[in-house]
């Protein structure tokens, strides 16, 4: 998830990774865009930004059901 402090909807979005963490087997990793320039400019007005394997799947106002989606297509069925 790319972030950055002090950051309201950042804290949301982090609230709804967890959760989904309760039912997926899934790593949080935070980056703060202000530590690299090249993830600043990049993504300044949309975090918070969350990706699954490289993809963007989601920014702004993180919406745990379309995530639920993207991990649900993503975990192998037994």
């Amino acid at each position: 998830m790319y972030s950055k402090l002090d950051c309201p909807l950042c804290m949301k979005a982090k609230v709804v990774l967890e959760k989904l963490g309760e039912e997926f087997p899934i790593t949080i990793e935070e980056v703060d865009i202000y530590q690299d320039d090249v993830l600043l400019e990049k993504y300044q007005i949309m975090i918070p930004v969350v990706e699954i394997d490289g993809e963007e799947i989601t920014y702004g106002i993180v919406d745990k059901d379309s995530i639920r989606k993207r991990l649900l297509d993503k975990t192998p069925i037994e």
